[in-house]
């Protein structure tokens, strides 16, 4: 080889050394990560939170947007579709996704996260049992822990990491269970009365021992229409038992909440809550803990 060639293949080399350092590079681990739709933020914020890095994970309804009221698109079939585990909230919260599911036929392994959860009562809107489950920290735990054992059912090959992880969060979630029992207890009794945009909080209520005196949509579906005479109601409870102020959601217009707040004269706490959804990025919210220390702390810097 003459000096000339040699030359031309060492520039060569050079080059495709260059080109290869800067070209993207794939996970070995990419491939065989298991493909997992969630279809609330709480679930796939929970599926995260288990899964890591072993699985690819979509979730498909948006941050902000109201479950009852989303409506499916081509783009939510096909990862369905393509989906080796599909995780979901259960008792029919997720309604446009209840048919598409069922015509994959069982092809797909589907972790409902409400099973072995205490379930309260629903209303003619939700029959099946108030589907808010994740308001309330044992739920919450339920519902991580279905997560848990479905991915291992898919992929016993990383058990171990789903196992710790979960377990980790679990951890996490006890701790805020009693911080949030402890900011309660700070609010005079007296005040311990809640009126929301709509009816989603009752895990909550229950569980850390407030009351709800009404909501502005007086159901657990934000898609019901109230009458006259049930706001007037509510104004008339809200004069009442004296109740400090009206919570809006973050994922709900506030206008009736703000024209309620202004009749009744009490203050309304504008995108307050997040009740069927969590936050964006950088709220706060954005995870399950996060949304649930968030909910509280606006609730007892606003009774207290």
């Amino acid at each position: 080889m003459t000096k000339r060639n040699e030359l031309a293949v060492l520039i060569a080399f050079v080059l495709f050394s260059a080109i290869t350092a800067c070209a993207p590079t794939t996970s070995p681990s990419a491939s065989s990560q298991l493909r997992v739709v969630a279809t609330t933020t709480q679930v796939a914020a929970l599926a995260k939170v288990v899964g890591g890095d072993y699985i690819a994970l979509n979730g498909l309804l948006p941050i902000g947007v109201d479950p009852h009221e989303y409506e499916l698109t081509p783009a939510d079939l096909r990862a369905l579709a393509d989906a080796q585990v599909i995780i979901k909230n259960g008792l029919g919260f997720e309604k446009p996704f209840d048919q598409p599911i069922a015509n994959l036929g069982g092809k797909v392994l589907v972790v409902d996260t409400s099973t072995g959860a205490a379930i309260r009562k629903g209303d003619e809107q939700e029959p099946q049992g108030d589907t808010h489950i994740w308001h309330s920290i044992p739920n919450a735990i339920v519902m991580l822990n279905n997560i848990r054992d479905g991915l291992i059912k898919a992929d016993p090959a990383h058990a171990d990491a789903y196992r710790t992880n979960a377990a980790a969060y679990e951890d996490k979630l006890n701790e805020l269970d009693q911080y949030i029992k402890q900011q309660i207890a700070t609010i005079p009794p007296a005040n311990r009365k809640l009126v929301t945009n709509h009816d989603a909080f009752g895990y909550y209520l229950d569980r850390y021992g407030l009351t709800l005196v009404g909501s502005v949509i007086p159901s657990m579906d934000t898609s019901y229409e109230p009458s006259a005479k049930e706001l007037a109601d509510l104004v008339r409870q809200i004069k009442a038992q004296q109740v400090k102020a009206v919570f809006t959601e973050a994922s709900i217009n506030s206008a009736l909440a703000k024209q309620i707040a202004q009749e009744a004269g009490v203050r309304v706490v504008e995108g307050g809550l997040y009740g069927d959804t969590l936050g964006p990025p950088g709220s706060g919210a954005e995870t399950l803990d996060g949304m649930l220390k968030h909910n509280t702390d606006v609730i007892v810097s606003n009774l207290k």
